[in-house]
Order: structure tokens, then sequence, then C-alpha cells
């Protein structure tokens, strides 16, 4: 029975991930470059990576995409005048992306993630690909949106403000991959996976439908904001009891909702 399950879900998974990153990306020419990286809150599985040149969070035909593999994977290839210019948008969809947490299903509802433009490295600078470079989570959300809302903010103030206020240890890297490697941490994956469930909540006052088109920047900046006033608590309360858990959760949603109506 066990392995009959394995089979069904490595079946899904790669019928979801056939088309990945590789088969919609343009080989390098002498103006572009690659950037290889992953997404997650889990890895995600058949999510559309983007390089947002208009800051609308969405993907449209003149912005270079990839699809991400079946180990969450991505590569762009961008102008090479680009690099450091835009921040890069994830896109999981609903009934298409996997979220490798649970294997078995696709995510119910869409949701975005972003990275910060400053933070991009490409295949060429050695960096690119590794386990912490180009990461795209929920807490790269939180550094890009914390630079959105202050233009005079550089990465390093970004990154330091963030992990100050979730309380990480001096050289932990809020943009590194929570995950695997020297920046693994449980409980910002923990906080990850929170923040997501917040996200999907919020589905139909943030896009108008599943593929990612009619998005409401302001609402997304919005509740990526309050979240990001909340991100201490966020961090703290995955350790809690579960009754404080979820009336944290009712916090967090009336607190978004009420920052969409101001």
């Amino acid at each position: 029975m066990k392995t009959l399950q394995i089979v069904a879900v490595c079946s899904l998974v790669a019928a979801l991930a056939g088309c990945g990153s590789s088969g919609t990306t343009p080989a390098p020419t002498a103006t572009t470059a690659s950037v290889s990286g992953s997404v997650a809150d889990g890895y995600l599985v058949n999510a559309t990576v983007f390089l947002d040149k208009d800051r609308d969070f969405v993907q449209d035909p003149e912005e270079p995409y990839a699809t991400t593999d079946g180990a969450g994977k991505y590569t762009l290839v961008v102008a090479t005048a680009d690099i450091g210019k835009y921040p890069v948008v994830a896109l999981a969809k609903a009934g298409t992306t996997i979220d490798l947490d649970d294997p078995t299903k696709t995510v119910a509802d869409s949701y975005l993630l972003c990275m910060p433009a400053a933070s991009l490295v490409t295949t060429e600078s050695g960096l690119s690909g590794t386990v912490d470079s180009n990461f795209i989570s929920p807490i790269s959300t939180l550094v890009q949106e914390r630079m959105a809302a202050d233009p005079a903010l550089t990465l390093e103030a970004a990154v330091a403000l963030v992990r100050s206020e979730l309380g990480l240890p001096a050289g932990a890297n809020p943009l590194g991959n929570y995950l695997q490697g020297a920046n693994a941490n449980a409980q910002l994956h923990t906080m990850a996976q929170e923040m997501v469930r917040l996200m999907m909540e919020q589905r139909s006052q943030i896009m108008q439908n599943a593929n990612g088109t009619g998005v409401d920047p302001l609402k997304y900046r919005s509740m990526v904001q309050t979240m990001s006033q909340n991100m201490q608590q966020l961090y703290q309360n995955v350790t809690a009891e579960p009754a404080v858990q979820a009336a944290f959760r009712t916090t967090m949603r009336d607190r978004i909702q009420a920052g969409f109506v101001r």
C-alpha cells in the first residue's frame, strides 16, 4: 500500500511539473544572464516565476518567466541591464501548483510571493542556483515589501531590520533557505506556512481570478505590510498552544481586513 501511495504522489508531481523551468527558459545571449533559485513555503512545483518589470504582480508578455520544476527550482533568463532593477515574483496557482509540504494535492488558492531586486544574483556570479541564492519565500516577501514601503531602505538595512524583528541571531539571513543548509530554521518554515494560509484566505480580495490576473497591488501590499508589522508575533506564535495560535490567527485576519479599508 505504501509503495502504491508513493508512486501516486510521484506521478502527480511529475504530471504537473512536466513543463518545468527548462521548458520555458531560452538560452542566455550576449545581452542576457541566467538566474537560478527556488521557491517555497515548502518547495513549490509548477509555480510561475517572473521578473516584475512594472511591479503590478502580473506576468505580462514582455516579462521573462519560468516554471518551477519537480524540486521547486527555476531558471530565468533576463536582460543583463535588468539585473538588480526589478523584483522577482512567484505565483502559486490553485489547481496547478504543488507545495511539497503536502505533495498529494495542488494548492487550494492562488497566492503571490516576491524577492527584492537587489538580492538577485546571476549564474555568472557563481552564487546563482546555490541553496541560499534567489530563494523566494514568504520571508523574502516581507523584506521586499519593507523596501517597497521605504525606497530609501537598502537591502542590507531591510535584512537587518527583519532579522532583528524576528529575533534571529547575528549572521542569520532572512533571505536564506530556511528548509536546508546553513539557514535551515523549522520555526521560520512554520511561520511561512502560516503566512501562506493567511494569503490564500485573502485570494478573492487580492486577485479577481486564480490565474493571477486582475491583481490588486494596493491590497496585496497592505496585506504584506500588516504581516510585516506583526512579524515578531507571527514568528513567536508558531510555538504557542493551539488555542493561542487559533486566537492570533483570527486577530491577523481582522488586522488584514482592516488594512484593506483604511
